[in-house]
């Protein structure tokens, strides 16, 4: 590179070049609007010009399902002529790709021709809706923390996921061993592979848990002051436990529910709010009280129609059951894990609300912008939320959230509660390419329909 070139050429980008001189190419990661990661790949020389916003791609990123299928009734296909926009680059989330010494990775999101944040934008939509907590001189705290299962890279005859042979059992494993040791050991070329990925990516991985299920573990990520940041770690955490499974032999698997007869996979995540000061507020005595319990009293408020954000898919619903640590109404309590939303155990300083709904295949974006949204709703309206439930609370509450696909469909077309945090035009965007997807999975035929109808009627 010219001494004139390497003038124009970002600080940033320059010292991550100087550490990283085998660079070659950067993967251009953008999070599509039901958070899997997409993009394109650019050799390492035209990313400085990606950075300056002289990049575009197709608005269509935010307008398909999870297949990657156009959603025609989008109004961004066909009515747009698929027309590009400009990337927007987040210069400080470059890093290398530790799985691959030449390449590095950057995350983004398109803008719109006016160079401000596209509407379907999930990252600058979580931005946009945290900047809410300013005016109550308040800033939030977050993280997020996922449940996985590691499998057998083979599927079973029948096509589904099946846990891999325990070396350790000679067969695979049938039992829970929830937060078995033995589990983690056998799992320890993962877990190292994965810690090393995360380290050079600087995500802030924090612990590993065997899981309720054979196969399952969790994960933790450290709190952040930046909620955009915090949804960044989640996003690229699954990218590198994938990445980890496959470079030791394993398939990871984030679906909520990939086994009937075992425990789902949720994202949990955690919120404390800090004051002018740097406090955190819910910790302040009784002011703090009450700020915890209107943020909880918001949250119940607009779970239902949150649900279409926590559980985006088909599959999403099968793990809402009862009995199942995932929620089936927005019920709260103290260090209890059958509610909803949780005030776990510890000190004072740690207080903090656990939003238990989520599972591991929503967008963290939305997520924890769904999240945001209930709390400045509680925060604005400062409702109460009633007595925390103690003891078993899939007794106590009947179900008053959706837990099917239809439902929650429904209930986030029609609640009216979210619109002013989300925009009318995000809200029938999302709308609409959640519905073209339920519409093209109820009318897909399946084996159980051969196996209960075919004989039967």
């Amino acid at each position: 590179m010219s001494d004139q070139a390497a003038s124009l050429v970002d600080p940033r980008l320059r010292a991550f070049l100087d550490d990283h001189p085998l660079i070659e190419a950067v993967d251009i990661i953008l999070p599509d609007i039901v958070g899997i990661p997409r993009g394109k790949r650019f050799d390492i020389g035209e990313l400085q010009a990606a950075l300056a916003g002289d990049a575009v791609f197709s608005t269509t990123l935010y307008a398909i399902d999870t297949t990657g299928a156009n959603v025609d009734r989008s109004g961004l296909v066909w009515e747009e002529g698929d027309a590009d926009r400009p990337i927007r680059l987040d210069i400080d989330t470059l890093a290398p790709v530790p799985w691959s010494e030449t390449r590095a990775q950057i995350l983004g999101g398109l803008d719109d021709f006016d160079r401000t944040p596209f509407f379907a934008d999930s990252r600058a939509l979580l931005a946009r809706i945290a900047e809410g907590f300013q005016a109550h001189g308040l800033s939030p705290v977050t993280a997020l923390e996922l449940e996985f299962y590691l499998l057998d890279p083979a599927l079973c005859p029948a096509g589904m996921g099946q846990v891999p042979v325990s070396r350790r059992l000679g067969r695979r494993s049938r039992e829970c061993e929830v937060y078995s040791f033995d589990r983690l050991i056998e799992v320890d070329a993962f877990l190292d592979t994965l810690r090393h990925y995360c380290s050079v990516q600087d995500i802030p991985a924090k612990g590993a848990v065997s899981e309720f299920a054979p196969g399952q573990f969790e994960v933790n990520l450290k709190h952040v002051t930046d909620p955009v940041t915090a949804a960044d770690h989640a996003l690229l955490f699954k990218r590198c436990v994938k990445a980890a499974a496959e470079a030791t032999g394993y398939r990871a698997c984030f679906m909520a529910k990939p086994f009937e007869e075992t425990a789902g996979s949720g994202l949990h995540i955690h919120l404390s709010l800090t004051d002018q000061a740097g406090r955190n507020a819910f910790a302040q005595g009784e002011a703090g009280d009450q700020l915890l319990r209107h943020g909880i009293w918001g949250l119940q408020q607009v779970m239902g129609e949150s649900m279409l954000l926590f559980a985006p898919n088909a599959n999403s619903y099968r793990r809402l059951q009862p009995l199942s640590y995932a929620p089936t109404a927005p019920t709260w309590g103290i260090n209890n894990r059958t509610v909803a939303l949780r005030v776990p155990a510890g000190p004072a300083i740690a207080k903090r609300i656990e939003h238990r709904a989520p599972g591991a295949d929503a967008n963290p974006y939305l997520a924890t912008a769904a999240m945001f949204a209930g709390v400045l709703h509680g925060l604005e309206h400062k409702g109460d939320p009633g007595p925390p439930v103690a003891g078993n609370a899939y007794a106590q509450a009947r179900r008053t959230v959706p837990t099917n696909w239809a439902e929650a469909l429904l209930a986030f077309e029609t609640g009216n509660k979210l619109d002013r945090y989300l925009g009318a035009r995000f809200k029938k965007l999302y709308a609409a390419c959640r519905r073209a997807e339920f519409d093209r999975f109820e009318a897909r035929l399946t084996s159980l329909d051969f196996e209960w109808y075919l004989s039967a009627v």
